[in-house]
């Protein structure tokens, strides 16, 4: 066994979490024979419900979980972590206007850049997936003058795995035969479901979404707004949000990113934006991306149709604004 890593999860004590926390420590994240260290952390008056989830954690005896800090302090959850969870986030509620929740919320990942540049290993990985996501993930970067850009991402794998669902439903096939779908934008209902690079594994023939499906009007229009709508769809259901659904796409997000991605799969993230396929630069844009070795790229060279393209403007156009409205209200 290998020395243990600090990871941290914020937001700790929440749903979310509470989901994430296991899957972490029991080795499926960081693999089976990695040792953990996992830092806690949430606002003080969560900490007599975070020490419930510490002795939860104890009382799972896992073999690969050497200790668990549960704190509020940002100084000590941050310390010499490897990989950072960014989960605490107020939710959203059903009503919830999302200018509303990045008012909110962007203070909190101004505090949590701060801290990890102050207290984090430079090469940490962080993953934001308290919303809005993608700005988030922009706030806390620029935080963290000392920390690359590259290593601050936003998660869109959520959208992804809605996305394989619903072809591999369609398609009539289990999900593992379903791949490379794309979520090009925001991690909101501007973002850009997108089958047309995707493969699917259909009586024993490798084939793309287009065939296996044969309904092309399905694919650009019912596909994209249910993949679009399905986080307010939970909601309105569950009267909660998607907990459950958004710890496993965490945990799939940070595994991809340690362990890399196969030679012909791309998994979506949410990364700082060099230009590519027309995004604005200086936003976390949601690309297909390919990781080798702990470091990822974005998939160069994939055809965009003007449907598509015209919507990638649009959800660029989106964060143009949210970054423009976090700045304003840290400015505030």
């Amino acid at each position: 066994m290998s020395e243990p890593i600090r990871v941290v999860v914020t937001g700790a004590a929440g749903q979310i979490a509470y989901s994430l926390l296991y899957i972490i420590a029991k080795g499926d994240v960081f693999g089976p024979n990695q040792p953990l260290i996992l830092h806690l952390l949430d606002i003080p008056v969560m900490m007599d419900v975070l020490q419930g989830v510490v002795m939860e954690l104890a009382d799972c005896a896992l073999p690969l979980l050497h200790e668990v800090i549960p704190t509020a302090d940002p100084a000590v959850a941050f310390k010499d972590v490897f990989a950072a969870f960014l989960v605490g986030a107020m939710p959203r509620r059903q009503g919830m206007e999302r200018k509303d929740l990045l008012s909110a919320n962007v203070k909190i990942f101004k505090e949590q850049g701060e801290a990890l540049d102050n207290y984090a290993r430079k090469d940490v990985k962080v993953l934001v997936v308290g919303n809005p996501a993608n700005t988030n993930a922009l706030v806390c970067s620029k935080y963290a003058p000392s920390l690359p850009p590259e290593n601050f991402t936003a998660m869109t794998r959520l959208d992804q795995n809605r996305a394989r669902a619903q072809i591999a439903e369609k398609a009539g096939v289990p999900v593992s035969c379903v791949s490379n779908l794309i979520i090009w934008g925001n991690h909101s209902s501007t973002q850009v479901p997108d089958a047309s690079h995707a493969k699917v594994m259909k009586n024993g023939t490798t084939m793309s979404a287009a065939d296996a499906i044969q309904n092309d009007s399905w694919l650009k229009q019912e596909f994209v707004e249910t993949i679009q709508k399905r986080g307010a769809a939970v909601i309105a259901a569950r009267k909660m949000s998607s907990a459950m659904s958004a710890a496993n796409a965490a945990a799939d997000h940070m595994r991809s990113w340690f362990m890399g991605t196969s030679n012909d799969e791309f998994v979506c993230m949410g990364v700082m934006s060099d230009g590519s396929y027309g995004a604005p630069k200086n936003v976390v844009y949601s690309f297909p991306i390919t990781i080798k070795n702990g470091k990822w790229s974005i998939v160069q060279g994939l055809k965009i149709d003007d449907f598509f393209a015209n919507m990638m403007n649009l959800t660029g156009q989106e964060l143009e604004e949210e970054r423009k409205e976090a700045f304003s209200v840290i400015q505030a």
